[in-house]
C-alpha cells in the first residue's frame, strides 16, 4: 500500500471513527442516566436498543483503532521508523482493549433485563456499579489512544507532513489528555472537565481527517521543523 492510498484511508477512518464514536458515547450517556446503580440499571432495561446499537457501534470503533494503527505507520514511517512502530502499537491496543471491555457492555444489559436470573438485588447493583464505574465507561484504552495521537502529531510536524498549524493543534490535544486520563482514573478529574478535555481532540481529528482524505501527505523534506 502507498503512502498516499494509507494517508486516504487514515483521513476517512478518523471521519469514521468519531461519527461512530459519538453517537455511542451518547447513547451510553442517555442509557445509564439516573441517580444511583439501580436506577441506572432501570435505565438500561428501558434503553435496551440504545445499548445494543452502542455495542455494534462499539466494535466499528475497534476496526478503526486498528485501521489506524497501520495505515498511521504507513504514513509515519519514513519520518520515523521506531516512533511509528510505537504509533501501531498503541493505536492497536487501544482497538483490542475496546474490543476486551464489550462483554462488560454485554454484561450490565444482562443485569439489567435477565429477570429472575440475575443475582440478588445487592450483588447486581454491586456489579453494575463497578461496570460503570468513570474509569470503565471511559475505557483504559483512551489512555492508549492518546499516547498514539501524540506520537503521531508529533511526526507530523516533524516530518511536515500537513500544515503546520494542524500538528501543533494535535500535540495540544494530544498531551491535554495524556494528562488528563490518568488523573481521571485516580479520581483527581471528574465533572464536566471529562468531557470537554475532548473537544481540542475534536479540533484536531476532524480537519485532520479531511486533510488526509482530500490532499494526502506531503513528501518529507529534509531536516526536521522542530
Amino acid at each position: 500500500m502507498t503512502r498516499s492510498t494509507s494517508a486516504r484511508i487514515a483521513g476517512f477512518t478518523f471521519l469514521f471513527y468519531i461519527a461512530v464514536a459519538f453517537p455511542s458515547m451518547i447513547l451510553m450517556t442517555r442509557a445509564t442516566s439516573g441517580e444511583g446503580t439501580a436506577a441506572q440499571l432501570a435505565s438500561v432495561a428501558q434503553h435496551t436498543s440504545d445499548v445494543r446499537i452502542t455495542i455494534i457501534l462499539t466494535l466499528l470503533s475497534c476496526f478503526s483503532a486498528i485501521v489506524l494503527a497501520v495505515t498511521l505507520y504507513g504514513i509515519t514511517r519514513a519520518v520515523d521508523h521506531e516512533l511509528a512502530m510505537l504509533i501501531l502499537a498503541f493505536r492497536l491496543a487501544e482497538g483490542v482493549l475496546g474490543a476486551i471491555g464489550i462483554p462488560n457492555t454485554q454484561g450490565l444489559l444482562w443485569l439489567a433485563t435477565a429477570g429472575a436470573g440475575v443475582p440478588d438485588a445487592a450483588s447486581a447493583n454491586a456489579i453494575a456499579a463497578y461496570i460503570l464505574m468513570p474509569a470503565q465507561s471511559t475505557a483504559i484504552g483512551a489512555a492508549f489512544f492518546a499516547v498514539g495521537s501524540l506520537i503521531f502529531s508529533y511526526l507530523l510536524l516533524r516530518g511536515r507532513l500537513v500544515p503546520a498549524a494542524l500538528a501543533w493543534i494535535g500535540l495540544f490535544a494530544s498531551a491535554l489528555v495524556v494528562v488528563a486520563i490518568p488523573l481521571q482514573f485516580a479520581g483527581f478529574v471528574r465533572g464536566a472537565f471529562t468531557a470537554v478535555m475532548w473537544l481540542p481532540m475534536l479540533a484536531f481529528e476532524v480537519p485532520t481527517g479531511l486533510w488526509l482524505l482530500i490532499k494526502g501527505v506531503a513528501e518529507r523534506t529534509d531536516g526536521p521543523s522542530i
